[in-house]
């Protein structure tokens, strides 16, 4: 069973350097910015499968939701200030 959940552990960790290396290649910014929200919620498993819950609930939360949408909803109103 320990062999499986360092095999799961190491899948999220590569998936998550994977995200955040997509999110800093993408020069379309809504698309790195969804990147980055996947990598905080694969960090948040990867912090939940080292037996620390309090530090995945708050990336979940925190990095993953509020982070992202305040992200998202700065770069709707830059593109709205650029159109006029």
């Amino acid at each position: 069973m320990s062999l499986d959940m360092n095999l799961i552990g190491m899948i999220l960790i590569i998936a998550t350097v994977l995200f955040i290396i997509i999110a800093i290649e993408l020069e379309e910014l809504v698309k790195a910015t969804i990147a980055l929200g996947i990598s905080s919620a694969l960090l948040a498993a990867v912090f939940y499968l080292l037996n620390a819950p309090y530090a995945a609930v708050f990336e979940l939360s925190v990095a993953a939701g509020l982070i992202t949408i305040l992200l998202l909803s700065s770069i709707g109103m830059l593109e709205k200030e650029t159109a006029q």
